[in-house]
């Protein structure tokens, strides 16, 4: 069997090893596949594994012998799964993998957010020792999230984890899901609205569909505390980018902190670039060493599974 990865240094820079996806077929590693590039170098392949190479219909049209699509994420949006099915192609993804790590992201913005560290740093390094102690009391006063309200929109593994780190710090509270859920005693599920208003801290953990494209806009932020912090590490196009950054730049919310933006990597005209009160960075909160072995291994037993004739995390039909 020939496995083609055509964007491998997305997920393994060469720090893990690939020797789970060695062990099942003839293996070719590109580091990264311009689009041009795709069709010529996946056209031998009976699988290809990919984490942000667009899959369209006109590429699997143009490649024969392809029978199976792995992913090196969850999301698997860069597929068309319709055109996939409809030319026998089995797509598979990695739920799970990264959860903690995600979880972990969200606080890490969270606490920069509330207690400046990277600043105060930087000042002790310029021998501005007394400076960092006088700007914690004026411009980047610390924020104590003890007693705080953590508003969670979408309760799934992650939103789960997220909640319970806030909990570990004595935080309350809330979520958001368009299901019911079981939660533990303390615990809210409200509305979407209402989260937002009484929320001094609004973390994301949805996916970006019809439904989530843009959820958060003008609308919603205006609800919320003008010392509230909103945290997306879930989809960027969830947030309308423009509102966020009018929110932040005329005081309407605290701060927010964001490891993924609705291009990625932006473009000059980003209107989060500038926005006062933002921590950006660069959607690396799946990317730990460990989340990122335990993403080569699963994408190998999916395929392995898959070569037996038993798919496992297939996502079209």
């Amino acid at each position: 069997m020939n496995i083609v990865i055509l964007d491998g240094k997305t997920t393994n820079p060469g720090d893990i090893s690939w020797e789970p996806l060695e062990t099942l077929g003839n293996l070719t590693i590109y580091d990264d596949t311009p689009a041009e590039l795709v069709t010529e170098r996946a056209k031998d392949a009976d699988a290809v594994i990919i984490n942000r190479i667009v899959m369209s219909r006109d590429v699997m049209k143009s490649l024969p012998k392809l029978k199976y699509i792995g992913l090196f994420a969850t999301g698997y949006n860069a597929v068309d799964t319709d055109a996939a099915t409809e030319f026998g192609i089995t797509v598979c993804n990695v739920p799970f993998y990264c959860v903690e790590t995600v979880a972990q992201q969200a606080f890490a913005l969270l606490l920069e957010l509330c207690n400046h560290v990277y600043a105060h740093s930087e000042l002790i390094k310029r021998d501005c020792y007394q400076k960092s102690i006088a700007i914690n009391y004026s411009s980047h006063p610390m924020f104590e999230l003890f007693g705080k309200t953590l508003g969670i929109v979408g309760y799934g593994n992650i939103g789960r984890t997220v909640a319970n780190l806030g909990r570990a710090l004595g935080m309350k509270i809330l979520v958001y899901s368009k299901n019911k859920k079981e939660l533990p005693e303390g615990d809210e599920q409200v509305r979407l609205e209402e989260l937002f208003e009484r929320s001094d801290v609004v973390s994301l953990h949805c996916a970006l569909n019809n439904e989530t494209r843009e959820l958060v806009n003008r609308d919603l932020l205006s609800k919320m505390k003008n010392t509230a912090f909103l945290i997306n590490t879930s989809r960027g196009g969830i947030i309308n980018e423009q509102d966020l950054a009018d929110a932040l730049n005329n005081g309407v919310i605290g701060g927010a902190g964001l490891d993924v933006l609705t291009k990625e990597p932006p473009e000059d005209d980003c209107p989060l670039i500038h926005a006062k009160n933002i921590v950006l960075t660069p959607h690396i909160g799946w990317a730990s060493r460990d989340a990122r072995s335990r993403l080569v291994g699963i994408v190998a037993d999916n395929l392995k599974c898959w070569q037996n004739g038993r798919p496992q995390n297939k996502v079209n039909a």
